[in-house]
């Protein structure tokens, strides 16, 4: 019997073919970099040889274009692990705080919906949870676009904010926090087990923000898997069936990546949570008060333009992350900001 052609099967076929064009795009960017370092040189040698200072403006402007895309495509060889090239499930849980962590949450929300809209990819909803008095207690969100998973794995930890409260009557500086957690969206069927007496499925009324996020009905679900304590929810799906099928194809690629991750000995120790919430624990401070500074406490990368970081320049951020984590980056970096 003739063996099925690759070709046979539609899904994979188009994966592959995207594959194929971006590495042609990655080819065709190397000898665009070749062409412009050669014209570059001959811009140099005119200005040498004609002792025309003119020319300088133009090189240094050349150079500073060869940089950015040189920088761009260098970064996208370090996006070579597994699942990088996969769309991004994200998930922000205010922390202890109450309204304060919840208007964090939403700040935190707008500030990756604002990078995904930078880049072109889009945004969809999963779930929603509005906080008590203003913002979002959680959400969970999906980022479509080429290499999603592959930036935003730099962004999974605790979050922390240092700022003067608006929500606090004194003016008091306060402190928030808000973890993320990040996964790929791993589309294939994933040999993983879920028994059925280890999980709990609970059918609720979808809350939110209305139909600018969701559709408010009885059709929502959240799985609970006891051994690990992971909790997925789906609410945005038009039916019951939709929003389970996309609740357990995050379960399994949630008790996936976390397979991958632990070593053997460790796997029964596994919790849901990213870390405590709190202090100690995060990867990134902002502060607004009493000076203005982003620092990243894994790679030692900061900004003093916290409202640009906040509208989605998170670039700087992300490659040092994904540089830092392919030369076997440790955590070293002290903060020395304010408590």
């Amino acid at each position: 019997m003739e063996e099925p052609s690759f070709w046979d099967n539609p899904e994979r076929s188009n994966q592959k073919m995207k594959e194929l064009k971006n590495m042609k795009d990655t080819v065709s960017q190397f000898h665009e970099l070749e062409t412009q370092k050669d014209d570059i040189l001959t811009l140099i040698e005119m200005a040498n040889e004609e002792n025309d200072e003119s020319l300088v403006p133009e090189v240094l402007e050349e150079y500073a274009s060869f940089q950015e895309v040189f920088e761009k495509l260098r970064i996208s060889t370090l996006l070579s692990e597994e699942y990088d090239k996969y769309n991004a499930i994200l998930k922000l849980n205010a922390g202890a705080g109450g309204t304060e962590s919840c208007d964090w949450c939403s700040m935190l929300y707008r500030m990756y919906t604002r990078w995904a809209e930078k880049r072109g990819f889009a945004v969809e909803v999963l779930d929603y949870l509005d906080g008590d008095e203003a913002g979002i207690k959680s959400v969970t969100f999906q980022v479509n676009g080429e290499n999603a998973y592959g930036y935003l794995k730099s962004e999974k930890g605790v979050h922390r904010l240092v700022r003067i409260s608006p929500f606090n009557a004194q003016g008091k500086r306060q402190t928030s926090f808000v973890s993320l957690d990040v996964m790929p969206d791993i589309e294939e069927d994933l040999d993983v087990e879920i028994r059925d007496e280890d999980i709990r499925i609970d059918t609720y009324r979808s809350s939110g923000a209305g139909g600018q996020h969701i559709n408010k009905t009885s059709s929502a679900i959240r799985i609970t898997h006891f051994p690990t304590g992971i909790v997925v929810t789906c609410q945005n799906e038009r039916s019951q069936f939709q929003n389970k099928d996309k609740a357990m194809q995050m379960l399994k690629a949630k008790l996936y990546m976390l397979k991958k991750e632990e070593n053997a000995d460790k796997l029964s120790d596994i919790r849901g949570n990213v870390t405590e919430i709190g202090w100690g624990n995060q990867i990134r401070s902002y502060v607004m008060q009493p000076y203005k500074m982003v620092k990243d406490l894994r790679t030692g990368e900061e900004s003093g333009n916290v409202d640009a970081v906040m509208d989605g320049a998170l670039d700087p951020f992300i490659n040092a992350y994904l540089k830092w984590k392919s030369v076997g980056g440790s955590i070293a970096v002290t903060e020395d900001l304010p408590d």
